[in-house]
């Protein structure tokens, strides 16, 4: 194996995930460490033109597989493509994004390329060993456990989105390399025609930088406005409690908590949520937290880093027609 660290830049309709580029981040101190690269790969169709993103990230060299096949992600050709660049990179360290994609992907590769994995890691190091150290969260972000990976084997990690900041400011040209895979005939026993999004064009609270959320005190669907108006003045998604999507005030996909998804933002808007303990579950590891409520006892309060004693109905949209005055 080479030194270096691979990182997996995830696109999805010829746009580079956020996440993708944090773990450019991620991984520079580490190459750094192990004396070797930081490098990339690149699956899709049609995608050459987003390795000079990833030459601004700083990338050595970027790995590309670019085939009709690999136009929409289907978990077995993407991991077919990883694998293969891979073996043509033949990397010590392999990060993903731990998304949607990356969650899926991440144990597909590992399997097939006989490496150790790790998920949802939010600290990555070199151990004395010369090995991966990683630090992940368990039961919820109540506790934390760290994982020594066997310096013999690939070491594969998924890091958890909005941990790192976005790698950027190279001006280095990294070095193309196209990679082919084998794709097999029964690849295509799922076949993705369409990709359906819930909410159509909004962002998912998982991959989110700023999260506006409503509670049950948002008493119905239509008040839910006001929350969507804040997220998208602030190019932010819209989540919701646990009590407001059972509801039907939101669909289950924007429910962040115990039972629904857990999220990292740098910043947390919690309007109208009391904070009930499988909803704290969900976003206590979100940067800085900022709660809206009524109750000056809420529990939200201990948690959050701003509090704001109000009507959310009457201090959302002002707090809205502020942040659409300085972005102005």
């Amino acid at each position: 194996m080479t030194k270096d660290v691979l990182v997996f830049a995830e696109q999805r309709d010829g746009v580079l995930l956020s996440a993708s580029l944090q773990c450019v981040t991620a991984a520079a101190p580490l190459a750094e460490k192990l004396g070797g690269r930081v490098v990339c790969g690149l699956i899709g169709h049609g995608v050459g033109g987003l390795a000079d993103r990833l030459d601004d990230a700083g990338a050595a060299v970027t790995y590309i597989v670019d085939d009709e096949a690999c136009g929409k992600y289907g978990a077995l050709v993407y991991a077919r493509a990883l694998s293969a660049v891979i073996e043509k990179s033949d990397p010590q360290i392999v990060l993903l994004p731990a998304s949607f994609m990356g969650r899926d992907l991440a144990p597909r590769v590992a399997v097939r390329t006989n490496g150790a994995l790790a998920t949802d890691c939010i600290e990555l190091e070199i151990d004395d060993q010369s090995a991966l150290l990683v630090k992940r969260p368990i039961y919820n972000g109540k506790a934390y456990n760290k994982v020594h990976f066997n310096p013999g084997r690939r070491q594969i990690a998924s890091v958890r989105p909005n941990t790192f900041a976005a790698a950027s400011g190279s001006s280095t040209k990294a070095e193309r390399v196209a990679v082919s895979a084998a794709f097999d005939a029964s690849d295509n026993r799922q076949v993705t025609r369409e990709i359906a999004r819930t909410g159509g064009a909004e962002k998912d609270v998982t991959e989110a930088s700023i999260i506006a959320s409503g509670g049950r005190s948002l008493k119905g669907e239509e008040n839910f406005k006001i929350i969507y108006d804040l997220a998208h003045a602030l190019d932010g998604a819209v989540g919701a409690s646990r009590a407001a999507c059972d509801a039907g005030y939101q669909p289950h996909s924007r429910q962040v908590g115990l039972t629904g998804k857990t999220v990292t933002p740098q910043l947390y808007i919690a309007c109208g949520i009391s904070g009930a303990i499988q909803h704290l579950a969900g976003m206590r590891g979100s940067r800085r937290i900022v709660a809206i409520n009524t109750d000056p006892e809420a529990p939200i309060f201990k948690l959050a880093d701003y509090g704001v004693v109000a009507d959310l109905f009457t201090f959302v949209p002002l707090l809205t027609e502020e942040v659409k005055r300085i972005r102005a």
